[in-house]
């Protein structure tokens, strides 16, 4: 993507560190379609029992080799490496693939995703879907930006539609089963117009180009959550965890077009 073509603002924003997430996230991304579909793909279990596979490993080292060339005094957090402690005040909180049970079954509604934190406050992020070639970006101040397929960006924004006209969208309903929400989800399913399970970063960046209105996470880590922040914010819309505080180190996550967001919280509440 030519980035020659957005405003110097933007290309400037968080002293470049906004041009380098968009270019690692495509890069990683990208990389990640070597194994996508592939036979030969192998799958490994964490400690956690949850899914890795080598391209998730892949993409995540060439992201970290690429940062430590380039701002060497960040510190670096991702899914698969754990945290690296730097000198400034910035951190680097990456998910090489933000869905890799979608990754795994073929289906290519995953995506790479690149946070930019600045003394715990997530000031830039990037989600890109390399399999559909979609990118999401944004910094703080700077709006939420676009591309398809290599277009030129456009500013995107979420949507003016109440939940009862909208889509609420959700990585895995048995996360709300293993947190004791199933009433929460009972709540928003029966609020919202339509419900699907369209979820991960995916999911976030539905609504933060105005298709879906509600996006929840029951159980969550930051570098699920980091990049999706500013993105949301930018577009208009709204990050919190399920206590309504603006952070992504809560351990959930509720993203939404802001319209939606209180009635959301509230009905999650009933769990």
């Amino acid at each position: 993507m030519p980035l020659s073509q957005l405003s110097d603002a933007l290309t400037t924003a968080l002293d470049g560190r906004l041009a380098v997430a968009i270019e690692l996230a495509q890069l990683a991304g990208r990389s990640t379609l070597e194994l996508f579909q592939s036979a030969a793909i192998e799958v490994e279990r964490k400690g956690d029992e949850s899914p890795v596979t080598l391209a998730d490993k892949n993409a995540e080292k060439l992201i970290r080799a690429e940062l430590n060339q380039r701002f060497p005094a960040d510190a670096i957090l991702g899914e698969e490496f754990g945290s690296q402690e730097g000198e400034s005040e910035f951190q680097w909180i990456v998910d090489p693939i933000d869905g890799t049970k979608s990754f795994i079954s073929g289906v290519p509604l995953y995506s790479t995703l690149v946070g930019i934190v600045q003394n715990r406050e997530c000031l830039g992020g990037v989600i890109y879907l390399p399999a559909l070639d979609e990118l999401v970006f944004a910094a703080r101040g700077c709006g939420a930006w676009h591309s398809v397929s290599g277009r030129t960006p456009t500013r995107c924004h979420v949507s003016q539609k109440p939940l009862d006209q909208g889509l609420f969208v959700v990585s895995q309903v048995d996360s709300f089963h293993k947190r004791g929400a199933e009433r929460g989800y009972e709540s928003l399913e029966q609020a919202a117009y339509i419900t699907r399970s369209w979820g991960d970063g995916y999911g976030y960046l539905l609504v933060a180009t105005g298709r879906a209105e509600l996006m929840v996470d029951p159980i969550a880590n930051p570098w699920d959550l980091a990049a999706v922040q500013p993105v949301l914010e930018e577009a208009g819309g709204r990050f919190t965890s399920w206590d309504g505080k603006p952070t992504v180190f809560g351990g959930d996550g509720l993203g939404s077009n802001g319209l939606v967001h209180e009635q959301a919280l509230e009905l999650l509440a009933r769990t």
